[in-house]
């Protein structure tokens, strides 16, 4: 162990020193793996931080739930080798895998099911520990057997526990979340330098399937070309999503690596916070969104790789529907609604996480309102960090853009305290209704509270981010699609 843990710290120590133009390479072995990423965790505690960049590194490799969406979106199990669903719906049965213990020796049983679903529900403060509350509560029938019941049916929660939600803890390892995070995952946190990297280590007592890489060094570099030139010059072995979409040709025209392109659950919204005048009016918010040229943007922004959407909902979901066309590019009809609302001298605070997708798309944004005599004054804001405790916790803009990639999260829209501030009580009635119906009523109703937010111009779904990962060719079992939060390294061969 002295010696894994003492050549892994060498690395990371290889990996700091490298700078962009640097021929050094970090995977000195085929037991390393370095990844390149953009955003990096302000901590590890995701039960009380928002943001998708904890999850990302942390979700199926450190921690894990009793099930897991596989890479084409399944539902398949993981801490639960099964489940039962009673009848009326409301009962869920989980059989557990045996021999399972978490990072710090503690074992996982029935008991730490119950513990984790219901610390969602007293300890959590991040927004969407309310998918929890569906849970009338949790039952230890024996150490490998848990049951769950609802209040009521639920056609998201077992989706939902495909989550962060559902990550499963110990009582014995919550004592310093954002510090030390403690799993049943193939990984554990080894070390971290801020600013620079994060080192998981193979966990020697995981239960599963052992993984190929012993040593992960996860890299955060927020320029794009540093990214990529981090890569061209072995810095790194993989880019997790490609920031710098120009850049894609050079890499598919390079046999030394493998691009793979696909979906993801990431909308980017240009949000209007809703809760404020002049917002809280439908004519401005359909004044906004008619202005902005979708396709022109997603052409400058992302280079025309992406899909123009309509509304909070990805092609993948099944109550899909192409609503890209409601709001066609007009700006005769944007000026004369923002006449009839009584704003031709608007001015706009568009405060945006400081992504490369995020900036370009406020250049085109400002540039097009300007077209219909809306100033804007574009405040890019350190992301996650800033960006979540300014935007999305105190509400303090006008307008702003950033990803949203977690699945199904149209269901942010029946909420009225999230940020965007969008209240409408029969959109939240839909999304109860199509939540405890069948399965073809949750369509239906779906549907309809879809078409309902884009009728309201809620907010200005720009475009849906693509999924693009460069690696090295040596790399193998990277996911085309990112179906989930996680960048699961479990696969990886």
């Amino acid at each position: 162990m002295k010696v894994r843990i003492s050549a892994a710290l060498a690395l990371l120590l290889v990996v700091s020193a490298c700078s962009a133009g640097s021929t050094a390479s970090v995977s000195s072995g085929p037991d390393t793996l370095a990844v390149g990423f953009t955003a990096e965790p302000a901590n590890f505690d995701f039960t009380r931080t928002d943001g998708t960049a904890i999850p990302q590194a942390l979700l199926y490799n450190v921690y894990e739930g009793l099930v897991k969406l596989d890479g084409s979106g399944k539902i398949v199990p993981l801490l639960a080798r099964s489940w039962t669903v009673s009848e009326d719906r409301r009962t869920y049965d989980f059989r557990l895998q045996p021999g399972v213990t978490f990072s710090n020796g503690a074992p996982f049983t029935a008991d730490d099911v119950k513990f984790s679903i219901d610390r969602v529900k007293t300890d959590w403060t991040i927004s969407i520990k309310s998918k929890m509350d569906v849970v009338d509560h949790v039952e230890v029938v024996d150490p490998l057997h848990a049951r769950v019941v609802l209040k009521k049916p639920s056609n998201g929660w077992l989706f939902d526990m495909t989550g962060r939600v559902g990550a499963m803890f110990s009582p014995t390892g919550v004592a310093d979340l954002a510090g030390k995070p403690v799993g049943t995952g193939p990984y554990e946190v080894q070390s971290r330098r801020r600013g620079d990297s994060i080192v998981l280590a193979a966990n020697p007592a995981y239960w599963g399937r052992k993984p190929v890489y012993r040593t992960v060094i996860l890299k955060y570099i927020k320029d794009p070309t540093a990214l990529n030139n981090a890569l061209l010059s072995n810095g790194i072995d993989v880019i997790a999503q490609i920031t710098a979409p120009d850049s894609i040709p050079q890499f598919e025209n390079d046999n030394r690596f493998t691009v793979l392109q696909g979906t993801t659950n990431g909308e980017v919204v240009l949000s209007f916070n809703g809760a404020k005048a002049p917002f809280n009016d439908v004519r401005v918010r359909r004044a906004l969104t008619l202005a902005i040229d979708r396709k022109a943007l997603l052409d400058t922004a992302w280079a025309g790789r992406g899909t123009v959407l309509g509304s909070m909902v990805p092609p993948t979901d099944p109550w899909y529907e192409d609503l890209a066309g409601y709001y066609p590019h007009d700006q005769v009809q944007a000026k004369t609604l923002l006449a009839e609302a009584g704003q031709t001298n608007l001015s706009i605070r568009l405060r945006v996480a400081n992504l490369p997708y995020a900036t370009a798309a406020a250049q085109v944004v400002a540039s097009d309102l300007a077209d219909i005599g809306v100033r804007v004054t574009i405040e890019p804001l350190d992301f996650p960090a800033v960006w979540l405790k300014q935007v999305f916790t105190d509400h303090d803009f006008d307008a702003s853009i950033v990803q949203h990639v977690e699945a199904r999260d149209i269901t942010t829209f029946g909420n009225p305290k999230y940020y965007w501030g969008y209240d409408n009580p029969r959109v939240k009635q839909l999304i109860s209704d199509a939540d405890a119906g069948t399965p073809e009523q949750q369509v239906a109703d779906m549907r309809e509270a879809a078409r309902t937010i884009t009728a309201d111009a809620a907010a200005d779904w720009l475009f849906l981010y693509p999924n693009v990962v460069v690696a090295k060719k040596k790399v193998t079992g990277l996911a085309a699609n990112q179906v989930s939060e996680s960048f699961d390294l479990t696969g990886l061969g």
